[in-house]
């Protein structure tokens, strides 16, 4: 359903919706919105690469079964 609501955002639309939030939180508001942002999504990335690390760095069970067998 999300594609559907912003699927068809043209230049006109992305004018707009820019005016309003330059209206809505000024000049001086949007680039710390903005850094606030691009540190939210740098976290973002590095808590999924973090649990990525961490699956990849767990051994299965499968493994270590077979080396306490050997």
């Amino acid at each position: 359903m999300l594609p559907l609501l912003f699927g068809n955002i043209g230049l006109p639309e992305a004018i707009i919706i820019f005016v309003v939030i330059l209206l809505l939180f000024g000049g001086k508001k949007i680039p710390e919105l903005m850094h606030g942002l691009g540190k939210g999504v740098a976290g973002f990335r590095k808590g999924l690469n973090e649990i990525e690390n961490e699956i990849k760095a767990t051994p299965s069970s499968d493994s270590s079964e077979k080396e306490t067998n050997a």
